[in-house]
């Protein structure tokens, strides 16, 4: 489902990431643990085909920067940073839904259980909602597309206790029929959810946790 082979990355000649191998196949579940700056989101956006990078990464047997967006169409994603968008929730959620062939009613009906009132900012710009409402809209978005890769990065990091419960539970229900890539710094957080772990300490490759 996923591989990297050798995955190097550099900032300015400063190694992020350095000879990465990594495959994970359907069913597994794989936390990604390291300090901060230690390169999870990097990897991740390497995955997405956001950045060029030395090595070979693979979805599905797809190149995620030459096939972007077919690949992009295959997964749910959840940033660590919601993105600065200002399309209403509505239109973001339709767009999220057509994208992979799924009906809006599903991603509603996710982030209703997260506790997130979607008919009530149906109108309201991405943007202009808080952090906490922002990542249960993203959540709902991939959880509730019809993609059996989920990609997520510190996808708790802005609920509140609540929601964070509910979360695991719905990640939990899908635990054996979806390839999941979690970036914590959280171990105890994810340790019950996941197959096996790799620590990330920055430019260097990914050892087990």
């Amino acid at each position: 489902m996923i591989r990297f082979n050798k995955l190097s990355k550099s900032f300015r000649r400063t190694p992020i990431l350095d000879g990465i191998d990594l495959e994970i196949g359907l069913g597994e579940r794989v936390a990604l643990i390291g300090a901060n700056g230690a390169g999870k989101t990097t990897l991740i956006r390497c995955l997405l085909g956001e950045y060029t990078h030395a090595g070979e990464v693979l979805i599905q047997g797809r190149n995620p920067r030459l096939q972007r967006t077919e690949v992009l169409g295959l997964i749910g994603f959840v940033p660590q940073l919601p993105p600065p968008l200002k399309m209403p929730v509505g239109q973001l959620i339709d767009f999220s839904a057509a994208l992979c062939n799924t009906a809006p009613g599903r991603i509603h009906d996710v982030a209703i259980q997260l506790g997130l009132e979607v008919a009530d900012i149906l109108a309201r710009p991405f943007n202009k909602l808080s952090g906490g409402m922002k990542q249960k809209l993203l959540i709902a978005i991939a959880l509730g597309r019809d993609a059996n890769v989920l990609v997520m990065d510190e996808p708790a990091a802005n609920l509140d206790p609540q929601a964070r419960k509910i979360f695991f539970e719905l990640l939990a229900e899908r635990a054996q029929s979806v390839t999941m890539l979690i970036s914590s710094h959280r171990i105890n957080e994810v340790s019950a959810l996941v197959t096996r772990g790799g620590h990330l300490a920055g430019a260097s490759h990914l050892a087990p946790a």
